[in-house]
């Protein structure tokens, strides 16, 4: 299942969190894979595309990062698998 993660920096402020990431990396635990990541310019958020068959698994991500960053866990799926399933 794929997952669509909004971060939102806390203070606005990405400084910190990059300084992390260059450090530990993402720390994510086995099971939960990147896939790709976009940055908001204006507004100190970034939008990641994940995917996991446990989303708990986020649950100890998050405690990584959850002293600098809120965070929205979002299900999704493509446009093409929405139109097969058809409206709900």
């Amino acid at each position: 299942m794929k997952y669509m993660v909004i971060e939102q920096f806390k203070s606005g402020d990405s400084g910190a969190v990059y300084e992390r990431f260059h450090k530990n990396g993402r720390m994510l635990p086995e099971g939960l894979s990147y896939l790709d990541s976009w940055v908001d310019l204006n507004s100190g958020r970034c939008f990641q595309l994940m995917e996991t068959e446990n989303p708990q698994l986020f649950d100890t991500w998050i405690a990584c990062w959850s002293d600098l960053v809120q965070f929205e866990v979002i299900p999704v799926v493509t446009s093409a698998e929405a139109a097969q399933q058809g409206p709900k």
